[in-house]
């Protein structure tokens, strides 16, 4: 079974972290999730999440996938910390999926893994004259290689979903969107 660590950042985007959690579950996905801290995790219009356990007792386990939900502050305080600095650029060294949503992707920035790649960003969360190395796009998800961005909460869905497809195969991926009910 594939896995797949989601760090719960205070202030991250609650239904971006949720819908990720939440799709590649159903999946069949081992999803982790770890707080940078030991509180319970507010995030960013105040619903309380429980990480599964703590950065610091997983932070040396190799998963197949990392992925960072966005949010304000909560990106901010995943760019701050070289904990998951290190867990990105060791990711990407070892050509392991890493993906991140609406702010987030500016943490792959700043961890120089989108450098001559492309991706996308919720509007206005990263300056692209500040990481001229990146080609930035409008798309709603983009997969270049082993990253994965995608922009913002309206489309953490098809981004969780682009998730399942890499790691488990489309029939997955179709698996549970069908389960979704999603409008054609």
């Amino acid at each position: 079974m594939p896995s797949a660590l989601v760090p719960l950042a205070q202030g991250c985007e609650e239904l971006e972290a949720v819908t990720i959690i939440d799709l590649l579950r159903r999946a069949g996905i081992e999803v982790i999730t770890a707080g940078l801290d030991n509180r319970p995790v507010t995030a960013s219009r105040g619903t309380l999440l429980i990480a599964d356990t703590r950065l610091d007792d997983v932070v040396e386990r190799t998963f197949d996938m990392i992925v960072l939900p966005g949010g304000r502050p909560g990106a901010d305080h995943l760019a701050a910390d070289p904990r998951i600095i290190e867990l990105i650029r060791r990711q990407d060294a070892a050509g392991r999926y890493t993906a991140a949503i609406c702010a987030a992707p500016k943490v792959l920035a700043g961890a120089g893994v989108l450098d001559g790649r492309s991706a996308t960003h919720y509007p206005g969360a990263v300056d692209p004259s500040a990481y001229p190395r990146v080609r930035f796009t409008d798309a709603a998800v983009v997969v270049d290689g082993t990253l994965v961005t995608s922009r913002g909460p309206g489309t953490a869905m098809d981004f969780a979903l682009q998730l399942i497809e890499l790691l488990l195969g489309r029939e997955s991926r179709d698996q549970v969107e069908r389960g979704l009910v999603r409008a054609p």
